[in-house]
């Protein structure tokens, strides 16, 4: 199994998607000639040609529209947005047509879109360059949102997104591009809705989605080292939400930490924390914990932004509360 990039990983799918099926197409600002910002379309234009991977005007807006149009008459385009916070221009395109289409048609009309981008903080990117909002997307009927921690990951559901008859808003982390780990060759699909057990414990349940895995394992070795067992769950999707996987962690632990990168307010921790205390509320032994962002524009100095987002020190001190207080 050979050792690829998070970005390896993602243009491996690609590839594979335009080189399987004429009715994929790529598409987006700088994705042709330039790579993409990240390289994660690197290559695939001399492979496959301008009418498969296509150079778009800077209109978000526009080329979306018209990947729509091209889903509904059976293409299967792949849009790349170079930023998530760029998607604000294009919310009528993605909210009021992408996902409502098949439902307003009675299921007559598909539309097999996936919408890339990245989003995420953590590099000084600044307040319009550094906001995750996977849980705006989340909550729209008709959007599928997928967000990968681990390249297989990334690869397995980018191709299972691909296949998908409906619009899949699909989140990379700017952060994870360079993380590397061992990811199948060929055709390799994960299916959506599915949450992973990254880790085995079974005093603390800790729950991220996308790069906030990465802290919740790295607290959980901290963690570890003071006694406390913790359990890391890889949301990897937030619709379909896997909530059943939370449930059955919970059943072991009795204890709940959601990690979660977006700002506190409104974000998805909160509603798998009213889920868990409508469904299981009897295997609580103690309240939900969230660590997430403040409710503030991300910094562009880092330190600042460092101090406003989830760390593992904050991961850790939540933890060890809950374990030692209840």
């Amino acid at each position: 199994m050979p050792e690829m990039s998070y970005a390896q990983a993602l243009n491996d799918a690609l590839g594979q998607a335009l080189a399987n099926d004429p009715k994929v197409l790529v598409m987006g600002e700088d994705i042709g000639h330039h790579g993409g910002v990240f390289a994660v379309t690197k290559g695939l234009l001399e492979r496959f040609g301008p009418k498969r991977v296509i150079d778009t005007p800077i209109s978000e807006s526009g080329f979306l529209g018209a990947a729509i149009g091209a889903a509904t008459v059976g293409y299967r385009p792949v849009v790349e947005l170079m930023w998530v916070d760029f998607a604000m221009v294009a919310m009528d395109p993605i909210v009021n047509q992408a996902a409502k289409t098949s439902y307003m048609s009675d299921g007559r009309v598909k539309v097999p879109l996936v919408i890339r981008t990245q989003q995420g903080a953590g590099r000084g990117n600044g307040a319009q360059h550094s906001q995750s909002l996977e849980t705006m997307f989340a909550q729209v009927p008709g959007l599928k949102v997928a967000a990968p921690f681990e390249p297989a990951d990334a690869k397995g559901m980018l191709m299972a997104a691909v296949e998908d008859d409906g619009p899949v808003i699909f989140l990379e982390h700017k952060l994870l591009y360079t993380r590397k780990g061992d990811v199948p060759g060929g055709r390799h699909v994960v299916p959506l809705g599915k949450a992973k057990v990254s880790r085995l414990g079974q005093d603390v349940t800790l729950v991220g989605l996308s790069r906030m895995v990465e802290l919740a394992e790295t607290a959980a070795k901290e963690l570890s080292r003071q006694g406390v067992e913790a359990e890391v769950i890889d949301l990897r999707c937030l619709v379909p939400l896997d909530i059943e996987t939370i449930r059955v962690s919970l059943q072991k632990t009795g204890r709940v930490v959601l990690v979660q990168e977006a700002h506190r307010s409104f974000g998805w921790a909160a509603e798998v924390s009213a889920r868990l205390m409508e469904d299981s509320f009897d295997d609580l032994k103690a309240p939900v914990r969230r660590i997430t962002s403040e409710d503030v524009p991300f910094p562009y100095n880092q330190r600042l932004e460092a101090s406003v987002m989830p760390s593992v020190p904050k991961v850790v001190a939540a933890a060890l509360s809950l374990c030692q207080d209840y």
